[in-house]
């Protein structure tokens, strides 16, 4: 294959039907339970825990417990984490689908949390060798005993 063949621009339609195969592919979750509360303040802990504190007392964890021969982390923060403080949120959900680009295996999870002040979308990146697991746990600890999990 010569290099102008590599270099040629896919057409429109092309690239408009990858990004509607791979949106498809993805599975969403909706948090019912925290759409319309306000969040107090947002803790982060080292790169990879955060906690989101609520004025009703809540307070829930996004994290993931590391094990051997995987890697999960934020990859990246698109939006101002401020602008979800003191706002009821609007939307909270999380996407869920295959990363194309890993190695053996991998999974990209969006966090996407909107209030009428800002929108931000928390990108992890999870890769491992197919055998453990690559998910991202958001769940409320008011609900449960620290022990429970460690």
């Amino acid at each position: 294959m010569s290099l102008k063949e590599v270099l040629k621009p896919k057409p429109s339609e092309q690239i408009k039907k990858e990004i509607d195969d791979l949106v498809k592919s993805f599975d969403l979750c909706v948090f019912k339970e925290i759409i319309g509360k306000t969040i107090k303040n947002i803790e982060k802990y080292d790169d990879d825990n955060l906690y989101f504190n609520f004025t009703t007392g809540e307070k829930w964890h996004m994290y993931h417990e590391q094990n051997c021969c995987e890697r999960v982390h934020i990859e990246d923060i698109i939006g101002d984490l401020d602008d979800l403080v003191g706002s009821p949120l609007i939307i909270a959900e999380e996407r869920t689908g295959k990363n194309p680009h890993a190695s053996e295996s991998g999974t990209w999870t969006f966090y996407a949390f909107a209030t009428l002040k800002g929108y931000v979308d928390i990108r992890w990146n999870g890769e491992s060798n197919g055998y453990y697991s690559e998910a991202v746990s958001f769940y409320d600890t008011s609900k449960y005993s620290e022990d429970e999990f460690y």
